[in-house]
């Protein structure tokens, strides 16, 4: 029953995302040949790649560094987000290949790492940073993240919903609680990022530097929140957790979204913005991690919020859907390369210009990821839109397999090597990067072409 539940609920998520009647888009090329290339670079040029070699059979869990040419190299320090990530790639492609068991086998490998080593048994909540062994790592595991729990919660539920291993529902409803109980901010809504060892949100003092993240509510962790949860409602209708997600997207779509449409980063308690455009271009520079147009956030998030108003009954599905065009037409005027095509790292609105200046046009590879999926989402919404959402999805698609698409080893760069061409030689695998943005676009994008 759990299992016709979640694709129930997964082809209903479709039907809503690719409306069949009167939102046919005007196909540029035969979509039966985007559908073989994206299921070659999912599959072959991907997964095959990745899987069985990720996966630590020495100490469990999986690989961190993974080199160009797709050997294993030294450094495996484990962080949570990264193993998470592969738990939800694995149970995903289980899914998606049920002849193949070593999917399934790989999520719970995972799984098991999670729960018998990154878990705090003393404290609760997973910490951040572990051992190749699964040892916490002194003074580096004091503290934990909102945002490595939520994708704790993000790749458990979804091996529940391929396995129904009741044990790692159980564990994400530990989570949850616990998040409920130390992050959740119940006077001003939304989650602390920071937290202490023992789940205490770290309060920024003066001693901070400003250049530091701690003690401040953020975008990132908050996108990745809406997202945990709403897989977490798929396969655990509660009520609590659906009054969480509400408030989630609420807080996204209203808040953290300017009127101009893309995502303010960084927040106060009380959500007021921190922002440094009245200061001078150094001070500005030296802070742009803390405040700058985040374009490939911003088409994510487009994604991200449709999805979880859809699974809320789709209640918020006009305004929700409003919103996200805007994001993603904010993203394409300001932050696209004309002339390649492929999203730009950032931008920035200088006082007294009311025009965005590019200030990073690095393209990384999970900014063109998410533009794929949620490109083909808009053009599927608005087929006849000036922005020609279709147009600019192959265009992309052909600038990925150009310049992040490895032709020789498999696997993405993390980098448009147009930009910077010493890409081909860089890690494919590290701690903040692994298979799960590539995998879901390639596979979302593929089932958007299917109807």
């Amino acid at each position: 029953m759990l299992l016709m539940r979640y694709f129930l609920l997964t082809a209903c998520f479709l039907i809503y995302c690719f409306p069949a009647s009167g939102q046919k888009h005007l196909p540029l090329s035969s979509d039966s040949e985007y559908i073989s290339e994206l299921r070659t670079a999912a599959n072959q040029k991907l997964l095959k790649k990745w899987y069985p070699l990720a996966v630590d059979k020495e100490d469990g869990g999986f690989y961190s560094e993974i080199l160009f040419d797709f050997r294993l190299g030294e450094n495996h320090q484990k962080m949570i987000v990264t193993q998470a990530r592969h738990i939800w790639t694995n149970a995903v492609a289980a899914r998606e290949y049920p002849e193949d068991a070593s999917y399934l086998l790989n999520a719970r490998h995972g799984f098991l790492f999670l729960r018998d080593h990154m878990w705090d048994s003393e404290n609760g909540g997973f910490v951040q940073l572990v051992s190749k062994q699964g040892i916490a790592i002194p003074g580096e595991t004091t503290d934990k993240t909102a945002y490595g729990n939520a994708f704790a919660i993000y790749g458990l539920a979804a091996y529940y919903a391929s396995s129904g291993d009741t044990e790692a529902l159980d564990l994400a409803k530990k989570t949850f609680s616990w998040l409920e109980e130390h992050s959740h901010d119940p006077v001003h809504k939304g989650y602390y990022q920071s937290l202490e060892k023992d789940g205490s949100p770290v309060i920024r003092t003066a001693d901070y530097p400003s250049t530091s993240e701690s003690g401040y509510k953020d975008q990132n962790s908050s996108i990745h929140l809406l997202e945990a949860l709403t897989t977490l409602y798929e396969v655990w209708p509660d009520p609590l957790v659906a009054e969480r997600l509400k408030e989630m997207l609420l807080l996204v779509r209203d808040t953290i979204t300017t009127e101009q449409g893309y995502l303010q980063l960084f927040f106060e308690p009380d959500w007021t913005p921190v922002s440094f455009r009245n200061a001078d271009r150094e001070t500005i520079r030296k802070h742009y991690y803390m405040d700058h147009v985040s374009f490939g956030h911003d088409v994510e998030t487009a994604y991200l919020m449709l999805e979880a108003s859809h699974v809320l009954g789709g209640e918020e599905d006009k305004k929700t859907l409003e919103t996200g065009k805007k994001m993603v037409d904010h993203a394409l005027i300001n932050g696209w390369d004309k002339a390649k095509g492929g999203f730009y790292d950032g931008g920035y609105y200088f006082k007294g210009d009311n025009r965005l200046t590019i200030v990073n046009d690095d393209k990384n590879w999970w900014s063109q990821a998410e533009g794929l999926n949620s490109l083909l989402m808009m053009s599927d919404h608005f087929p006849e839109d000036p922005m020609a959402y279709r147009k600019r999805f192959e265009t992309l698609w052909k600038y990925t397999k150009a310049h992040l698409m490895d032709p020789q080893f498999g696997g993405w760069y993390e980098w448009g090597s147009d930009v910077r061409p010493e890409t081909v030689k860089g890690n494919k695998g590290h701690i903040w990067k692994a298979s799960y943005h590539d995998y879901r676009a390639l596979l979302n994008c593929r089932k958007r072409l299917e109807g």
